[in-house]
């Protein structure tokens, strides 16, 4: 019975052959047909790498198919509007709405479980605040070159991992939407600049763009391209949440001449990113370091970005602010459940903390140092919606990133393609044959649309609660399920921490850094046991 179909092929060879040459030319083609799928099925029994073809040759090329196509199969036909893996059908169901401006109203009544555990809501006033413009805005930096950073901006997106025409919609997005683009760590690519759309300058372990060629910082080349009018701030990459603690390398084979060209490297050769720096090695280096590339820049805003790992690594970062007055501008944090090109299974599900967690703990840190008026707080991963938004700033952030979302208004299908070269929408792929598909015009339309009704849906959303900014958000906003019969403000499940309470030798309340801050020091990321 293995065997029936393989059988049954090259039995109805000859009848085919046999009608061909008296009735039509289809029965050609079936015979031609027919002698190829037997040849096929032979080359099965005898090959020895594939044990299921070599048991059910024919038939078991069905299963590699079938599997092939199963997650199609899953995301169009099974899986629930609110399944997220990773991203729910409702959810870029919102971003397509918003950035094609149709009503993303939804009718009947709520689908989401309400008596759920751990569900959270924001409570509503009884004097609601009508907010005439939804264009938030937080100061980043200080001086002439200080930046308005808008509520939501684009997350980090390199050239190579995104093709040049979708790095040219975000650009040209931001340009319309008046927001900001995160270059990625590959280096600022012409796509990136070619519509004027404003910059955060994204410095990782590999330097791209500011080189020398042993592959460290090259001062000189980094004065040069931070001078650019479009470079509004940069971030150093310490550690990306999809992969935290992991270097990563582009194969030579990948390193076409634009790439080399742009990230400073030999065109086909392999590409490394390291996975720690080599410009400095302590918290006070990394904030000398800091202070360089603020200098270097004309006095740009200069932060860092990070996925909160051993918790008394930050801290040893925080008590180097202390110690010696140098600040960075922003920290952002990515959360674990961050998106990537590429990354192994076991970092980007059993690496990194989660956002929520990470933005609560870098809070309250900077306040129990009584540093967090000084020192501003992004967030990025997995946020969608203006809820989204609204939650991550009542936990702590400043403002927050998006990069999938934006991808998604850009025609992204979530197809989960992106590391092979083989997106069927032309983002995350370099093939000129894909990413011709990209209409740069109409797409970076939609993705300043997403951003404008975003935002005025948080505007609609906090004004219902009472607040005028999202800088007025707090943990007493939000509302969460801890069980059928416990329902508690977030300021009550997560630690509240004192302004400069480590500073005056308090209690914290956060046993992260009550454990750990006269253990850290400046000069090293390691604790003292």
């Amino acid at each position: 019975m293995r065997y029936l179909v393989l059988l049954l092929v090259w039995a109805g060879l000859l009848p085919a052959l046999w009608l061909a040459s008296s009735v039509s030319q289809f029965w050609l083609l079936l015979a031609m047909l027919l002698l190829l799928v037997g040849l096929s099925g032979l080359f099965d029994m005898f090959q020895t790498s594939a044990p299921i073809l070599r048991n059910y040759p024919v038939i078991g090329r069905l299963r590699f198919f079938l599997q092939e196509i199963r997650p199609q199969i899953r995301q169009y036909f099974i899986e629930a509007d609110d399944d997220e893996v990773p991203y729910s059908r409702d959810q870029r169901a919102l971003v397509a709405e918003r950035s094609r401006k149709q009503d993303s109203a939804r009718p009947f009544g709520s689908l989401v479980g309400l008596y759920q555990n751990d569900h959270v809501w924001i409570n509503h006033a009884v004097q609601p605040v009508h907010i005439k413009s939804s264009d938030f805005r937080i100061p980043v930096g200080q001086g002439p070159h200080a930046y308005e950073m808008s509520i939501l901006n684009i997350s980090g997106t390199s050239y190579g991992a995104l093709s040049g025409p979708a790095l040219e919609s975000f650009n040209r997005g931001a340009k319309l939407g008046g927001f900001a683009h995160n270059s990625g760590e590959g280096g600022i690519a012409p796509a990136h600049t070619r519509h004027g759309g404003d910059l955060v300058w994204q410095i990782g372990t590999g330097y791209f763009g500011c080189r020398s060629e042993e592959g460290h910082f090259d001062a000189t080349k980094f004065a040069t391209e931070a001078a650019r009018d479009q470079v509004k701030m940069i971030e150093i990459k310490l550690s990306q949440g999809a992969k935290p603690g992991h270097g990563g390398m582009l194969l030579g084979a990948k390193v076409t001449a634009d790439i080399a060209r742009i990230r400073g490297v030999p065109q086909g050769e392999d590409c490394i990113s390291p996975a720690a720096h080599s410009a400095f090695h302590t918290p006070e280096g990394l904030l000398d370091f800091v202070a360089e590339l603020r200098q270097l820049s004309g006095g740009k805003p200069v932060g860092f970005k990070l996925c909160i790992g051993h918790p008394w690594e930050f801290l040893a970062i925080a008590k180097a602010m202390v110690e010696t007055g140098q600040l960075p501008d922003f920290i952002t944090v990515d959360g674990a459940e961050g998106g990537t090109g590429a990354a192994p299974a076991e970092f980007m599900d059993n690496i990194g903390c989660p956002l929520k967690d990470a933005v609560v703990y870098v809070d309250n840190v900077l306040r129990a140092a009584n540093l967090r008026d000084q020192v501003r707080v992004a967030a990025s991963g997995k946020l969608v919606s203006g809820f989204d938004i609204a939650r991550i700033c009542a936990l702590g952030a400043d403002w927050v990133n998006m990069a999938r979302p934006f991808m998604f208004a850009a025609g992204c299908i979530q197809a989960r393609s992106c590391h092979n070269g083989k997106c069927p929408t032309g983002i995350a792929t370099l093939d000129p044959a894909r990413s011709r598909a990209i209409n740069v015009a109409e797409k970076s339309q939609a993705i300043a649309n997403f951003h404008k009704h975003t935002r005025q849906a948080l505007a609609e959303l906090i004004g219902a609660a009472g607040i005028s900014h999202p800088a007025k958000l707090n943990r007493r906003h939000l509302v969460q399920r801890v069980n059928q019969a416990d329902i508690k403000l977030a300021e009550q499940i997560y630690p509240q921490v004192d302004a400069g309470a480590v500073l005056a030798g308090q209690e914290t309340g956060d046993p992260r850094i009550d454990s750990y801050w006269h253990r850290v020091s400046k000069n090293s990321f390691q604790p003292r046991f």
